[in-house]
């Protein structure tokens, strides 16, 4: 039995190589330089040039702001639409804040769904990047999600997913460990997002880090372009905040 030690220690040793490195390994990987090229898409005043329920959406100080009350309720999730353009590849920033507890999203490249429910013509399906107020679910804020879809959490923060040909993705965890998240992410405050989506890869950063890299290579469900929107959550009562949205397409 002692011979077969220096085996098993070698075999060990040799599967740890072929693991994924562990979570937080490496330097934080920073946003670029925000370019000249951005342009405002938000007026500050009022949502000219956005689409989207006048009960539940609204313009304050130079905030976006959606929120439902026990009053102006939504039982399903509805979106702020932008009617600028469609998104393919782009450089999107801007900054958010929630209520407690609630989350949200950014929608882009995504399809607006029009059919199957009447009072509430702003249903939007695709990439979504999270919007939440909360540290204590682990490392939510920034993932990428595919709302209305089939995939769920696409890419969590913290990782570098490539979902390949086959529809299988490949994940290796290469930023923040949790308790790196929790010192990044601003609780109950604002939060700088950038989203630079460049033909198939995507990649999300929160406060000036990259908090994922998401290739999607499936030739079925990978989206290309589609519209640019704003979540606001179904349910409970909450309000989310946006501010500062700059835009620019890449080519």
């Amino acid at each position: 039995m002692r011979s077969s030690f220096p085996l098993v220690a070698g075999l060990v040793a040799g599967f740890a190589t072929l693991l994924p490195p562990p979570l937080g390994a490496g330097e934080p990987i920073p946003a670029p330089a925000e370019s000249p090229e951005l342009r405002p898409i938000f007026n500050g005043r009022d949502l000219e040039g956005w689409d989207g329920d006048p009960r539940l959406w609204s313009v304050r100080d130079g905030v976006i702001r959606g929120e439902t009350t026990e009053a102006a309720a939504c039982k399903g999730n509805t979106f702020l639409i932008w009617k600028g353009g469609r998104t393919r590849d782009f450089e999107l920033r801007l900054s958010f804040r929630c209520s407690a507890s609630n989350n949200s999203g950014i929608q882009y490249r995504s399809r607006h769904i029009t059919a199957g429910n009447p009072s509430n013509p702003w249903v939007v399906r695709g990439y979504q990047h999270e919007v939440r107020n909360e540290i204590h679910y682990p490392r939510v804020a920034g993932f990428i999600y595919d709302e209305g879809g089939t995939r769920g959490v696409m890419a969590g923060v913290g990782e570098t997913v490539v979902w390949n040909a086959t529809g299988k993705p490949t994940v290796t965890t290469t930023g923040p460990d949790q308790a790196g998240f929790e010192k990044l992410f601003r609780l109950d405050d604002w939060n700088d997002v950038v989203i630079l989506a460049d033909g198939t890869r995507i990649r999300h950063f929160l406060n000036g880090v990259q908090v994922v890299d998401f290739t999607d290579d499936d030739p079925e469900l990978a989206l290309r372009d589609g519209v640019l929107a704003l979540q606001l959550h179904g349910g409970k009562p909450m309000w989310v905040e946006f501010r500062g949205i700059r835009f620019r397409p890449l080519r």
